[in-house]
């Protein structure tokens, strides 16, 4: 299986983290981080608080007591946080504080955080949008691009329970093909007898639930047609979340013999997992989310299902992750800083967990991340893609989230 994207995270996170503690590093930031990020667990209300002091954010849902979302027009339409509703809520996104207070942009990436961001990839090889042609693969030329970084996204339209975006971009990859885009995005809240509906269960009384979707359509609004020979670009949807010491990243995979499907994941980003952070039996892989061991795993489209999750057995919050998974899709875009033998052998699900990128550095987080990817796009002008992904948290009573858990991935903890 190919391994994807074993630089992204140590860029990502070495170069953080460094501005973070206030270091100075090859990319500064024009200001150093404020170190204002909240010690304590913070409310839906008191995260959204803070969000208006620095940018504008659009609430859906109806009602504090109710489920809710915030999203953030100026960083991509991004959803930032949720909440299951009722007083004092918990707010499920992580945010980053620091970044977002220092009012500035770090010259390579911005990691402002948040529940459902949009990207698109690949991030390496010989059609990545992160490098120009002939540049070398490290950290002193890797660049997100702004359409997925800093531009902010048009609004629509907008109701108390759906939000939609608009942007358009060209990009060119490191092959130079040259890619005109627009990108729709809408953000949609749905009602507690939707939600049983996407999860195919029943909500037992006591248990409190937020579910939302994100559709994220991608059109080819140039005059050529997008081919594997000048590279094809993917819709990348990833999820910060918070942490804590008891949470468990559940994976469900399609069951069967690797020389037919392939290995079960793909574990090998930053060396091997401890066998006590990661653990492949009986349909379903178990990795820690506990936010103090950088890591990370993905699967392949022979054994990714359309579902993954979380359990947070502090919080007693079940969180699933529902993507579009098309059938029979095997093209997926490779993200690996290295000219590639196979571009489109690349990952459909992954999951990150933070940690200090090294020995006395400061990590980034904590947290932990749930992501889904497209497949690789052959779009003809005019023509358009959509990939869906779909966020429920549910929360309370540990015997009801327990059965819940089980019952649609498989396994809790």
């Amino acid at each position: 299986m190919m391994k994807l994207v074993m630089l992204r995270f140590t860029a990502f996170a070495a170069l953080l983290a460094l501005g973070q503690a206030g270091c100075s590093s090859r990319f500064p930031l024009e200001k150093p981080f404020t170190g204002i990020h909240p010690k304590k667990e913070m409310t839906f209300s008191e995260d959204v608080t803070f969000l208006k002091k620095h940018v504008d954010v659009i609430i859906l849902g109806q009602g504090k007591d109710s489920p809710q979302v915030a999203v953030v027009p100026a960083y991509q339409g991004r959803v930032m946080t949720s909440t299951v509703g009722a007083a004092g809520s918990p707010s499920h996104g992580w945010i980053n504080y620091d970044l977002i207070a220092s009012g500035k942009t770090g010259l390579h990436i911005n990691a402002f955080g948040g529940e459902d961001r949009f990207w698109l990839g690949p991030e390496g090889g010989q059609f990545s949008i992160f490098f120009k042609k002939g540049d070398p693969f490290d950290l002193e030329h890797w660049q997100t691009p702004a359409v997925i970084d800093t531009a902010p996204y048009q609004v629509l339209s907008r109701t108390d329970s759906e939000v939609t975006f608009r942007h358009e971009a060209k990009i060119k990859n490191y092959s130079d093909t040259e890619f005109s885009i627009r990108i729709d995005r809408t953000v949609r809240l749905y009602n507690r007898e939707k939600t049983s509906d996407l999860l195919g269960a029943d909500l037992p009384e006591g248990i409190h639930a937020v579910a939302y979707e994100t559709e994220n359509i991608l059109t080819n609004t140039g005059d050529t047609a997008w081919t594997k020979q000048g590279g094809l670009l993917s819709i990348w949807i990833l999820g910060m979340y918070k942490h804590s010491e008891q949470t468990t990243v559940l994976v469900p995979y399609v069951e069967g013999d690797e020389a037919k499907l392939g290995p079960i994941v793909n574990a090998d980003y930053f060396g091997t997992v401890p066998a006590d952070r990661l653990k492949v039996a009986d349909g379903v892989i178990r990795f820690s989310g506990d936010g103090q061991y950088r890591s990370k795993i993905g699967l392949t489209s022979q054994r990714a299902k359309p579902v993954l999750g979380s359990y947070d057995a502090t919080r007693q919050l079940l969180t699933i992750v529902q993507y579009t998974k098309p059938e029979g899709a095997t093209d997926y875009v490779n993200s690996m800083w290295e000219l590639q033998a196979e571009p489109f052998k690349g990952d459909v699900v992954n999951s990150y967990n933070d940690g200090a990128p090294s020995p006395g550095v400061k990590q980034l987080g904590p947290f932990y991340e749930l992501e889904s990817s497209s497949p690789a796009l052959a779009l003809k002008p005019g023509e358009r893609a959509a990939h869906i992904h779909r966020t429920i948290h549910l929360q309370g009573g540990e015997a009801a989230v327990r059965a819940l858990g089980q019952a649609i991935l498989g396994a809790i903890e």
